[in-house]
């Protein structure tokens, strides 16, 4: 299986309830864009247009690697159209209030799955058929999950443990696939070296490394808060919101298991997902709303509950650790989740691959609800 092979195979339209109004304060614009994140468009566009990148605001990040179509909004200024290489922008209307989250209705996916043979057909088809009377397990995907470390584990784990060395560590030495070569050379050489601050401030080249080793060169008890303390806001947010969708994942795979003997498996990038194969275990789950880890944090029944205490008595926490009072960029918040999607499949089709040879192509145009990831049905059709 393969998709993304060209930005034409992995096509997302966003569904927005926008009120327009004449000369609101906030410029309605449509961008697209293809092999390119929304922050890197918007942060271009800010320069280009020389407007403070806080003027911009957005629903949700679509995937870099597609064709994809969004609304933005920018507070007080208009142009009617940009294009580039990348992404092109054009204006719609005005609006009282900036883009945010709350005003996407759905997202729409026209994506083309390559490169598979008769079985796989065959299987995905039967999936499809279960998929659309039942639906899948609203997991959050690999992709939400960019600032784990496989070696070390989350920065928020390690945050909320009060282990602050570790944290640091982290942020200052795991190295990720979108690293290029210079920075995974630096990172190693700051992970053999770790505790060695001289050593390590020899090396730097960041204004941030230059800060955080200079203040642990110094010996300072207190280093590890103010050094955490000048990470961005924003990078802050993603790795709290990447451990309590790492924990919710696991919450609901528990569930699962829990309610069916009938199970099917994809393995991911860091681990495996585990999806329900009977009518009973939807039955059950179709209606029920999960909220994130937080010091707040109430789940809706007894054996949610007892699974939410287990896991998080198994990683050596308690509700209270996610009151994070030396910290307060962002928050735990206990937003809720519904635990299963059912998508709208509009419709498929299926024919012969002309990349791939004697491959066949699924192609798949359907709609999901904001937040949920249509790589997931993906995985859902083709696990085992």
């Amino acid at each position: 299986m393969k998709i993304k092979v060209k930005p034409e195979d992995f096509i997302v339209n966003e569904e927005a309830k926008i009120s327009f109004r004449k000369r609101g304060k906030y410029k309605v614009y449509l961008l697209t864009k293809r092999n390119f994140n929304t922050v890197d468009v918007l942060i271009k566009l800010s320069k280009k247009l020389r407007v403070p990148l806080c003027k911009f605001s957005y629903g949700g990040r679509k995937d870099k690697y597609g064709l994809t179509t969004q609304y933005i909004t920018v507070e007080g200024r208009k142009v009617d159209y940009i294009k580039e290489k990348s992404f092109e922008i054009k204006y719609i209307g005005d609006a009282e209030r900036p883009m945010g989250p709350d005003l996407i209705l759905s997202n729409e996916f026209k994506i083309t799955i390559r490169d598979l043979d008769k079985k796989e057909i065959e299987k995905s088809l039967d999936s499809l058929e279960f998929i659309k009377n039942y639906g899948f397990p609203n997991y959050f995907d690999d992709q939400r999950f960019g600032s784990y470390s496989p070696q070390q584990g989350f920065f928020a784990e390690k945050l909320i443990r009060k282990e602050f060395n570790g944290a640091i560590k982290i942020y200052l030495t795991a190295i990720y696939l979108k690293d290029k070569k210079e920075e995974k050379l630096r990172k190693r050489f700051f992970w053999e070296n770790w505790g060695n601050w001289s050593k390590c401030l020899e090396k730097t080249k960041t204004n941030f490394e230059k800060k955080a080793f200079k203040m642990l060169s110094r010996e300072r008890k207190e280093s590890f808060l103010k050094i955490i303390n000048l990470i961005p806001q924003d990078e802050m947010s993603m790795f709290f919101s990447a451990y309590q969708a790492y924990l919710w994942n696991i919450l609901v795979e528990r569930l699962i298991r829990v309610y069916s003997r009938d199970l099917v498996e994809y393995k991911g990038n860091y681990w495996s997902y585990i999806f329900y194969d009977s009518k009973e275990t939807f039955l059950y789950l179709k209606d029920l709303s999960l909220p994130f880890a937080s010091s707040k944090t109430k789940m809706p029944d007894e054996l949610t509950d007892k699974i939410y205490k287990e896991i998080l008595k198994e990683r050596g926490i308690k509700p209270s650790y996610f009151n994070l009072r030396k910290f307060r960029k962002v928050y735990f918040k206990p937003t809720q989740r519904k635990a299963i999607i059912v998508p709208q499949i509009k419709n498929f089709s299926i024919s012969d691959d002309e990349i791939y040879r004697g491959k066949s192509i699924l192609y798949l145009n359907f709609s999901l609800p904001r937040g949920s990831y249509a790589t997931m049905l993906i995985k859902r059709l083709m696990a085992n």
